[in-house]
């Protein structure tokens, strides 16, 4: 596997500001990551201090950290000021942030409207502080994800949350298409973040093992190459694309429950076998 980015011709958001929510670490971080690689220059929205700060200097000048609660409307407002007072305007939205605790159905009403008040609502309030400083080209992109499309045992929160990202994108970019901003979607799959490096102990590799099972590409996803996908989005290579989701999932949304395997090979794993010699 190759994922390292090759030489780049010319900086396509050359001139271009973004805001990236949970931008401290993680896919958020990644993104920033790949948005300044592309020339522009980025606000890394999250609550971390001492991480954020350490993102912003790995970035140098053409990034910034604005310590933001998106759950508080007056700070939501604070970062977009901040962004067009440092860096002169705003063209790019990337609402990232979000929770992942999930119950399933014996989720509570509060966790319920926890979950919901930062995965959903406040990338709503976000892009209606955003859009009010937007020009036309603008773009902003939700991070949606394979768990908004398909059913999950045992999960509930997560899930309601993302599937409520992709219907507002496309709401969104009806609205806001007669100003000439464009709205977009990014649905990743399994991909390296600190969640699943808790889940695998820390291994890439182990976590590739796993993910080969659910992914045609025969591994999870590294956080770059879904910064890359959201880079050419916010692009004018992208200047007809809205309203859509792109799927950034290895070909997870291809498979059926079936894992793409035909009827004759799950009914040979149960045929009797012939005792042994």
């Amino acid at each position: 596997m190759n994922t390292q980015r090759e030489p780049k011709p010319q900086e396509r958001l050359a001139g271009k500001v973004a805001i990236v929510t949970g931008a401290t670490q993680g896919l958020g971080a990644d993104i920033a990551r790949e948005l300044v690689a592309d020339g522009a220059r980025v606000v890394l929205a999250g609550r971390s201090r001492l991480a954020g700060e350490a993102v912003a200097r790995e970035l140098g000048d053409a990034a910034r950290f604005v310590e933001t609660d998106i759950e508080h409307d007056e700070q939501i407002e604070r970062c977009v000021d901040i962004a067009c007072s440092h860096f002169g305007g705003l063209h790019i939205l990337v609402n990232n942030a979000c929770v992942y605790a999930d119950a399933g159905l014996e989720s509570t009403r509060a966790q319920w409207l926890a979950t919901l008040n930062v995965n959903l609502v406040s990338a709503a309030i976000f892009t209606q502080k955003a859009a009010r400083v937007m020009g036309p080209g603008a773009v902003i992109v939700n991070l949606g994800s394979t768990g908004g499309k398909f059913g999950a045992a045992g999960r509930a929160l997560y899930p309601a949350s993302k599937a409520g990202m992709l219907q507002f994108t496309r709401n969104l970019a009806v609205t806001l298409a007669p100003r000439g901003i464009r709205a977009v979607s990014v649905s990743p799959a399994w991909t390296w973040s600190p969640s699943l490096v808790q889940l695998s102990g820390g291994s890439v590799e182990v976590a590739d093992a796993v993910g080969a099972r659910v992914h045609p590409l025969g591994r999870v996803g590294r956080g770059q190459e879904v910064g890359r996908a959201v880079a050419f989005l916010c692009s004018d290579a992208a200047s007809w694309i809205t309203g859509a989701d792109l799927p950034v999932d290895g070909g997870f949304s291809s498979l059926g429950p079936d894992q793409g395997r035909s009827p004759r090979a799950w009914f040979a794993e149960l045929a009797p076998r012939e005792p042994a010699d």
